[in-house]
């Protein structure tokens, strides 16, 4: 479970569970059963792409200086895989009885994950690569939550979705990846990754970064402001992220241990957890 990254996991749930209540207005309350086993495919799916990808990334792991049990040996890369396997086949089961979409969105994911982590070419070498398959498993996830909510049937989605779907991909994307280069820089330079923070330095990744997340947070609140949708917790949530992270860049400087290299990322993922809360507590 370690190695599959409980936090990764709770908000891959977080995300489903905010397609589903975002939804609601159109589509009506949802079936709490399909909701829970709709959640655990999904889970299921993320769990099996993390760990196989740790199992693939054991040299630039251990270069970073990662502490995941693959990295420092507490657990065989070949048992993960299978492990990892054997969760993919799960998730595709707890799909069965679901509505038929989820299986083609499960699916879809799990393919994705092998792509970006797997031979002969793995996504992950890109940094274009590793940005589309966050986009799509982002969206994917919201989209899942959607599909149980409409019981899989073809109705319009509702604003609110649709913003908080964007921000939510515009924040894994374009502050998360930053975020998470800048303690990885040297594992990606020597496995030939051409980061943002391998090319063009620490200093343009934290102005990058800065600058999408306050573009992000001015994008929700003029979908508040002109759209009309009912989000403003969630802009004030994703304010106070950005604020964070932001703070967090700023004083990057100088950091040479990797905990201290992880704390925009920390406060990325923090901001993550805060603003799918909020519109979960929104929502119901």
């Amino acid at each position: 479970m370690v190695e599959a990254r409980p936090a990764v996991l709770t908000v891959s749930a977080l995300r489903f569970l905010a397609g589903v209540v975002l939804s609601m207005p159109v589509t009506g309350p949802a079936d709490p059963l399909k909701v829970a086993q709709g959640a655990a495919a999904w889970v299921l799916s993320i769990f099996a792409i993390y760990l196989f990808n740790g199992a693939n990334d054991v040299a630039e792991d251990r270069i970073n200086g990662s502490t995941r049990p693959i990295a420092w040996g507490a657990l065989d890369p070949r048992s993960a895989t299978c492990v990892a396997a054997a969760a993919a086949a799960l998730a595709l089961g707890a799909t069965l009885d679901l509505p038929a979409p989820m299986t083609a969105i499960v699916g879809a994911n799990l393919v994705l994950g092998y792509l970006y982590s797997g031979p002969p070419a793995p996504l992950k070498e890109s940094s274009c690569a590793t940005v589309a398959v966050l986009v799509v498993s982002g969206l994917l996830s919201y989209l899942g939550g959607f599909t149980i909510a409409s019981g899989g049937q073809a109705v319009a989605a509702p604003t609110e979705l649709l913003v908080f779907a964007a921000l939510s991909v515009g924040w894994m994307t374009l502050v998360g990846v930053p975020a998470k280069d800048l303690s990885d820089c040297e594992g990606d330079a020597a496995a030939g990754r051409r980061t943002i923070v391998v090319t063009r330095g620490a200093g343009a990744a934290t102005w990058f970064m800065s600058v999408s997340a306050s573009l992000l947070v001015v994008g929700v609140f003029a979908a508040v402001a002109l759209l009309g949708a009912a989000l403003l917790g969630v802009a004030l949530a994703a304010l106070a992220g950005a604020v964070s992270v932001i703070g967090a860049a700023r004083v990057r400087s100088g950091w040479t241990e990797r905990r201290q290299q992880r704390r925009p990322y920390r406060a990325f993922m923090v901001t993550q957890h805060l603003v799918h809360i909020t519109a979960l507590i929104s929502g119901i």
